[in-house]
């Protein structure tokens, strides 16, 4: 029998082994990225002091269509850059969570550039 590896437990162990190497500090925090099935989300954290400065998904009231997108994911990344703009945040580090840099995970840090993040 033929047994397949549990792809979420390999992305676990990818996390882990690059969140020994990346550390938000409050000059350069962390863009941290969550992406499930049907929704997308990001967090701007500063590791020093354990918190989250800025955050936007899909999961808002405000965000209307469909959250499981490359559309989406753009529109989350722009939201995320606005917010981080009005706290003075620039320069960031890119945590993609061990997901492959591809697709929603590629839009979100797009769309994130664009608004004016630099990483």
């Amino acid at each position: 029998m033929v047994s397949r590896k549990d792809s979420n437990q390999q992305r676990l162990k990818r996390r882990k082994r690059v969140r020994g190497k990346i550390f938000g500090t409050s000059a350069r925090p962390r863009l941290c990225v969550y992406r499930s099935l049907a929704n997308i989300s990001a967090q701007i954290i500063d590791d020093t002091n354990g918190t989250t400065l800025v955050s936007a998904s899909t999961y808002e009231a405000a965000f209307t269509g469909n959250g499981g997108n490359k559309a989406a994911a753009k529109d989350v990344g722009k939201k995320l850059a606005e917010r981080a703009a009005e706290k003075g945040i620039v320069d960031v580090v890119f945590d993609r969570s061990g997901y492959i840099y591809h697709g929603r995970v590629q839009e979100l840090a797009e769309g994130a550039r664009e608004g004016g993040l630099k990483f």
